[in-house]
């Protein structure tokens, strides 16, 4: 059997990420776009680009890319913030798409029979063409912003973020699944374990 990959669609702290977790558990390979991410700012191309766009002032002591740095710039209110979002965007994206194809060619060759991609910007960045089905994770808004403000964010960062994506009525749209993670973890687990088996047969 060919191996499948299953993108993950939400909006921002729905819990993608613990419904990838639970299908890795369940025997998916994970495609990680965000580590990958932050593996394409390390990339010496990127930083140079980076400081010819913006200074010294999104570096680090260490002088590497300072994700949050960035985050006040890319996720800054229009026209800027979207400006900047589209440029930094051009400079990793293409990277971070030929960092999953070459983990997802790798989990194929192992046999692998899911590989789950996580990946905040599936749809913006068009690698949902990577993908043989996408999965909702459904949680109210409310709770979303509850679970982002207990991580830190503050009620305007969320809402900055939640504006750079998708709505999430598109993206529950295109799904062929959906994953309710608003109603605790067992009702979840059982759900993914359903989920498994539809991908799997296991």
């Amino acid at each position: 059997m060919d191996m499948q990959v299953v993108g993950l669609l939400g909006g921002v702290a729905s819990g993608k990420s613990t419904v990838a977790r639970l299908l890795v558990e369940a025997g998916a390979g994970l495609l990680d776009a965000d580590r990958v991410g932050h593996q394409a700012l390390l990339l010496p191309e990127v930083e140079e680009a980076a400081r010819s766009r913006w200074g010294n002032k999104v570096f680090d002591a260490e002088g590497r890319l300072d994700r949050g740095r960035l985050a006040e710039i890319v996720f800054a209110p229009p026209p800027h913030g979207p400006e900047e979002r589209r440029f930094l965007e051009s400079l990793t994206h293409p990277k971070i798409a030929k960092i999953i194809q070459r983990q997802a060619d790798a989990l194929a060759r192992q046999a692998c029979p899911v590989a789950v991609l996580d990946a905040p910007l599936l749809l913006e960045a068009g690698w949902d063409r990577l993908c043989n089905t996408l999965v909702f994770v459904q949680v109210p808004r409310e709770i979303r912003l509850a679970r982002a403000t207990e991580r830190g964010w503050t009620p305007a960062e969320f809402a900055a973020r939640e504006q750079a994506q998708i709505s999430v009525e598109e993206k529950r749209s295109l799904a062929g699944h959906i994953v309710d993670n608003a109603d605790g973890m067992e009702k979840t687990c059982r759900q993914v374990s359903r989920l498994w088996h539809s991908l799997t047969g296991e």
